[in-house]
């Protein structure tokens, strides 16, 4: 088995990682996927270099088993960030577009209703991240966060986005990418060290955050501990809830009155972090305070009726 880290010549806050990664000891030249998509090879980790948007090349992991014959057990996919707010920041998450309908096209890459399995090393990786960031001087200047789940590419397998962020100054910085770059030679434990973040575990609790803004701040409290293990974020804008309508309560809302594709949403979630954490508990954990009264209403009784526990911010730790 190997892991897949892509990346693109076409954004400088993926290609510039991507280099200093290289730059590390190790590598050797790899083969070629087809035209245009070169590989480096260090150990059990490839990185794959193409030419196109981060979130266009479909399924990099099953094309690499068919072509090369070598499994894939990971993906990690390095880009840019970006954020109206323009503050620079370092991030990790989830992909999918859970929350699309079969008929909308996805802005930014993958399949609608479709959310990858995400790699169990987002938890400690954030983690580790805020340290390495914290030791070359990059905190506070950059914010180092989680983000939702959102956007493609499709992949087959755990999967996981490294961002730096959030403008056209901040992408190019070498510095950021050296930290990005940093915490995959010691996540990856290509220097020799553990390897961060494998899970081989079993009957550990892992948080599915559902509700919220797109970088989570409520569940992140939760996820900076230490030991704590992360799946799919779903923020607001990925529960798309249609209201009850006039005459029904909105105090006592039953999940099957309130339509909206976030039943889906939570469903394919769950069953993705579910298949990427065997043997563990996928339990969730609500922003109570970013839902009205009859949504919160709404999900807690779809999640009781799908038997998913509802875990407090204590039951991860």
């Amino acid at each position: 088995m190997v892991i897949l880290v892509v990346a693109t010549t076409a954004d400088p806050a993926s290609i510039g990682p991507a280099s200093a990664f290289l730059y590390m000891p190790g590598w050797s030249p790899g083969p070629s996927l087809q035209e245009g998509i070169e590989s480096f090879s260090n150990g059990e980790v490839r990185l794959l270099k193409h030419e196109k948007s981060i979130v266009r090349e479909d399924d990099l992991d099953l094309r690499w088993e068919t072509a090369i014959g070598e499994p894939v057990s990971e993906v990690i996919f390095l880009s840019r960030h970006t954020a109206v707010s323009s503050r620079p920041a370092l991030t990790v998450h989830p992909i999918g577009v859970p929350h699309l309908k079969d008929d909308e096209t996805p802005p930014q890459g993958g399949r609608p209703g479709w959310a990858a399995q995400p790699n169990p090393r987002i938890g400690p990786w954030l983690r580790l991240l805020k340290q390495i960031a914290t030791d070359q001087g990059l905190v506070p200047e950059f914010e180092i966060t989680l983000e939702a789940t959102h956007h493609g590419p499709v992949t087959n397998t755990p999967t996981m986005f490294l961002e730096i962020g959030s403008t056209e100054e901040y992408w190019g910085r070498q510095d950021a990418a050296q930290a990005i770059a940093l915490l995959l030679w010691q996540g990856l434990g290509l220097g020799g060290g553990t390897p961060v973040g494998t899970w081989n575990r079993g009957n550990e609790k892992i948080l599915l955050g559902i509700g919220g803004g797109h970088y989570a701040p409520r569940h992140m409290d939760i996820v900076l501990k230490d030991g704590v293990w992360v799946g799919h974020l779903l923020s607001g804008y990925s529960l798309p809830m249609e209201e009850p309508a006039k005459g029904n309560s909105k105090s006592n809302s039953n999940s099957q009155e309130i339509n909206g594709m976030w039943k889906h949403a939570i469903r394919v979630s769950y069953e993705a972090t579910k298949s990427a954490f065997p043997g563990g508990e996928v339990m969730a954990h609500l922003d109570h305070k970013s839902f009205k009264g009859w949504q919160k209403n709404a999900i807690t009784n779809f999640l009781t009726e799908h038997n998913i526990k509802i875990g407090k911010p204590d039951d991860f730790v």
